[in-house]
C-alpha cells in the first residue's frame, strides 16, 4: 500500500477513535490501516483509544496487531496505553489491555516514569487498582 493511502487511512482511524466510532475503526483496519502507525505528533492509535477509555476500540486495535506495550511519543500523549488508561480510571480499557498481554509493571518514560499501579492509586481509581493488582502489578 502506498504511503499516501496509508496516511489517509491513519487520519480516518484517529478520527474514528476520537469519536468512539467502532464501525469506522473496523472498516479502516480492514482496509489496511496500520494499527501501530503513530500520527504526525507521535501518538499511537492504542494510546489514543486508551487515554479516552475506548475499551472496545482498544480491543480492535490489539486484535489487529497493535502491541499493548508500545509507548506513545505524542506531545501531551507520552506513555504506555496501560498507564494512560490507569491514570484516568478506565477500568474496562485496563482489563482489555491486560487481557491482550499488557505488562502491569511496565513503567512509562522508557522505564523511568510511573507504573500503571502508581497512576491508578493517585487517581484514586480503586477498581483499576484491583484489576492491576490481580494481574500481578507490584507496589514498587
Amino acid at each position: 500500500m502506498n504511503q499516501r493511502r496509508q496516511k489517509k487511512l491513519s487520519r480516518r482511524l484517529f478520527g474514528a477513535i476520537q469519536v468512539g466510532d467502532t464501525a469506522v475503526v473496523t472498516a479502516v483496519l480492514r482496509a489496511g490501516a496500520d494499527p501501530e502507525r503513530a500520527d504526525s505528533e507521535g501518538t499511537t492509535p492504542l494510546y489514543a483509544a486508551s487515554v479516552n477509555g475506548r475499551a472496545s476500540i482498544a480491543g480492535l486495535l490489539l486484535s489487529a496487531g497493535a502491541s499493548p506495550d508500545t509507548e506513545s511519543g505524542g506531545i501531551g500523549a507520552e506513555g504506555t496505553p496501560l498507564c494512560a488508561a490507569a491514570c484516568w480510571g478506565h477500568a474496562d480499557t485496563v482489563r482489555e489491555l491486560l487481557a491482550h498481554g499488557a505488562d502491569p509493571n511496565l513503567r512509562e518514560d522508557h522505564g523511568t516514569g510511573w507504573s500503571p499501579l502508581e497512576w491508578a492509586r493517585r487517581g484514586p481509581h480503586p477498581e483499576t487498582v484491583a484489576h492491576l493488582t490481580a494481574a500481578g502489578a507490584s507496589g514498587r
